[in-house]
């Protein structure tokens, strides 16, 4: 294997190393540590494999690890000569050097402070490398492995959870991420997308105790907006409000649910009819109105309901009914708006088995439908 024989105290020229991509304030650094280190001229090995690129970075590069083979650099020299070589081959996409420098270093060198950092360059490596799966075992590693460092102002831990999140399959490793996440970089995340995303996780993983425990955390950032889930506020209330509710109005079945209403509109009892109403995320709307402009609460014109001639409805569920949501017309209510939909849902509930895919009265669609 050809080797390159360097001789201490030979600097190459400063234009040459700016030619190369090198900062001006890296080059200076490196003329102070070469007047500074070597004082006695010796002579260094450089491995070929290692010398590559242009003509200038070729220089640049002999010059590099004919310093990095000092035995007087301090730690923070030597780190900062690992960590431009390693720059160098990222400007070359020389992925299998920087891999193969960065790995034998560590290898050699496990007392070494700075090596989580060195890891997480190696990670990236793998990522340009379109290897996902080992760039996900380096950050794995790197988080439950090797101390914490803050390089260039952000932590490597940090970066690598981030990561991880993307990277990783199964529920059970996101929920870890993301509970790492929460518990050391509250400051440093977007804690409410957090929240929210840690209670969807739970959610993949059944874990639906967790997971109404997550969203409630959730609720106090109102108006956050979660990527891919636009409703994810309106989502993460009606799941801790229905959690906390009796669940009481519910009905085993559609036709229970619909005789019961039904009974309720030819009685022209309003009182009663009221009383099988969702008791949370009960919504009255029109078909143009969206879940952000819910009216509230539907109210209903007394004077006419107690004359039960007046109220009438279908026989039959409306057209666009199905296994989980059905629609019944009625009419005779006031002057103003004399049709509504009266809207019914199955409960998606799974916390609860015992409530999950039971029936009630959801809300009131106020007009005809178009």
């Amino acid at each position: 294997m050809k080797k390159y024989f360097l001789k201490s105290g030979r600097c190459a020229a400063f234009f040459t190393y700016i030619k190369a991509g090198f900062s001006p304030f890296f080059v200076i650094f490196v003329f102070l540590c070469l007047s500074s280190c070597r004082e006695n001229p010796q002579t260094v090995m450089v491995n070929s494999y290692y010398i590559c690129g242009s003509k200038g970075e070729k220089e640049a590069l002999k010059e590099l690890w004919g310093l990095f083979a000092e035995k007087k650099l301090t730690g923070m020299e030597r780190f900062a000569l690992i960590r431009e070589i390693a720059d160098v081959y990222q400007r070359q996409d020389e992925y299998e050097k920087l891999t193969n420098f960065l790995s034998e270093w560590v290898l050699k060198n496990p007392d070494d402070q700075s090596n989580g950092y060195y890891l997480l360059m190696i990670a990236y490596s793998y990522i340009k490398q379109d290897s996902p799966d080992v760039a996900a075992m380096y950050f794995n590693m790197i988080v439950k492995k090797y101390p914490d460092l803050i390089v260039k102002g952000s932590s490597i831990h940090l970066e690598c959870l981030k990561q991880l999140i993307v990277l990783v399959d199964t529920p059970k490793e996101k929920i870890w991420c993301y509970e790492e996440l929460i518990s050391r970089f509250q400051g440093s995340i977007d804690l409410g997308t957090t929240w929210f995303m840690l209670g969807k996780t739970y959610e993949q993983a059944g874990e639906w105790e967790k997971a109404i425990g997550a969203y409630a955390k959730f609720i106090p950032f109102y108006g956050a907006i979660i990527p891919g889930y636009p409703g994810a506020y309106d989502y993460a209330k009606q799941m801790v409000d229905f959690n906390n509710s009796s669940k009481n109005w519910t009905f085993e079945n559609l036709p229970a649910l619909m005789n019961t209403i039904k009974s309720a509109l030819e009685e022209g009892n309003a009182y009663r009819l009221w009383q099988y109403r969702a008791k949370v995320n009960f919504f009255s709307r029109s078909w143009a109105q969206t879940d952000a402009e819910d009216s509230g609460t539907a109210e209903f014109n007394l004077p006419s309901f107690g004359n039960s001639s007046r109220i009438s409805y279908a026989a039959d569920l409306s057209p666009g009914s199905n296994a989980n949501e059905a629609y019944l017309r009625t009419w005779g209510w006031n002057q103003f708006t004399p049709i509504w939909y009266f809207y019914f849902r199955k409960v998606n509930f799974p916390p609860d088995p015992e409530i999950h895919g039971r029936w009630e009265w959801a809300g009131v669609y106020y007009g005809e439908r178009f």
